[in-house]
């Protein structure tokens, strides 16, 4: 299993919440360049486009955690297809490719966000329909150096080159997904690599919406072997779970609370924390064996998976102890899940 961090480049941790732009993007930078070093696997970059989070530009930092890593493989987590364009999308992480020599990774999804959709001029009641059109297009591109194609929402490309090529003979891309059971359908269809965003609830909640993932890669002709599934979850490490419950609640309470308010949520409890980091409560939470464990109780309830990503920036953490935390994971949790 490969194990991992998502960061969605916020800028809203440390003392009071007060770190400049700059600050914020070289340290995480640094915990990047740190998460190789301890024997990461993976490092994603979302995108937002809010004053909250420095993450609009993904591939920018990418490329530059690139210039800073040798092993760790860079991806999105997510880039939003839908209010992109998918020819230079492929080029943005070709060349990202190219400069990793051959790390990059791409996670694609409708986002969670709506921001983008006003901000490239695009209307939200063709949410799906411009997703299934650009990751069509977006697969041409990956797969064919000359594209014919032809579409509604995009000029139509006549047996046009798309350069630069990336370094890997197929860039991989993930289908990014909520809770749509039409997204789990779409990626076992086109036999891609599936990436669940579970950030509520309890995590087994989702084999049925998995188990039609692998059922319709099978109807497609995709083997078992094809039909890989990662999981992105809120969680963090310290050294005792009594340290990390300290260290995590409060600014994950006051941080999920003001988004819950976005977005229609009560506001964070003790009591709903509580569950949460229960067995199958989503948060992976505690110490690096309960953290383990915890990895290993998801993957067997949801039929094995094989990535898992934390994500750690969002509960107000300083950066030494986001570093401690990477530490943790990639010298005690990796191994004990190995």
């Amino acid at each position: 299993m490969e194990i991992g961090i998502d960061s969605f480049a916020s800028a809203m941790y440390g003392d009071n919440n007060r770190l400049s732009p700059v600050e914020a993007m070289e340290q995480l930078l640094q915990r990047i360049e740190f998460a190789d070093q301890v024997g990461l696997d993976v490092f994603g970059i979302g995108e937002h486009h809010k004053k909250e989070f420095l993450d609009s530009a993904t591939t920018v930092i990418l490329s530059a955690a690139a210039a800073r890593t040798k092993q760790i493989r860079l991806t999105s987590a997510v880039s939003v297809l839908s209010a992109a364009d998918p020819v230079r999308l492929y080029q943005s992480f070709a060349t990202l490719d190219l400069i990793s020599k051959g790390r990059a990774e791409i996670v694609v999804g409708r986002g969670s966000s709506i921001e983008a959709y006003p901000l490239f001029g695009f209307n939200l009641n063709d949410y799906d329909a411009l997703f299934k059109e650009k990751l069509e297009l977006l697969l041409q591109v990956r797969d064919t150096e000359f594209v014919t194609w032809s579409g509604k929402f995009r000029p139509a490309l006549n047996n046009l080159p798309v350069y630069p090529r990336a370094l890997q003979d197929k860039l991989p891309v993930w289908l990014g997904v909520g809770g749509s059971p039409e997204s789990f359908v779409r990626a076992g269809s086109l036999g891609l690599p599936l990436m669940v965003a579970v950030i509520g609830g309890q995590t087994h909640r989702f084999r049925p919406l998995i188990d039609l993932y692998r059922e319709a890669g099978k109807a497609a002709g995709y083997q078992p072997e094809d039909l890989k599934v990662g999981l992105h979850s809120p969680g963090y490490v310290s050294s005792t779970t009594e340290s990390a419950i300290t260290e995590y609640y409060p600014g994950y309470a006051e941080l999920w609370t003001k988004l819950g308010k976005e977005r229609g949520w009560p506001p964070v409890t003790k009591t709903s924390f509580d569950y949460l980091i229960d067995e199958k409560g989503v948060l992976v939470l505690g110490s690096p064996e309960q953290a383990a464990e915890k990895i290993l109780r998801h993957s067997e309830a949801l039929g094995g998976i094989s990535r898992f990503t934390f994500q750690m920036d969002n509960a107000g953490l300083t950066h030494t102890q986001l570093m401690n935390a990477i530490e943790l994971i990639g010298t005690k949790v990796k191994p004990l899940l190995q």
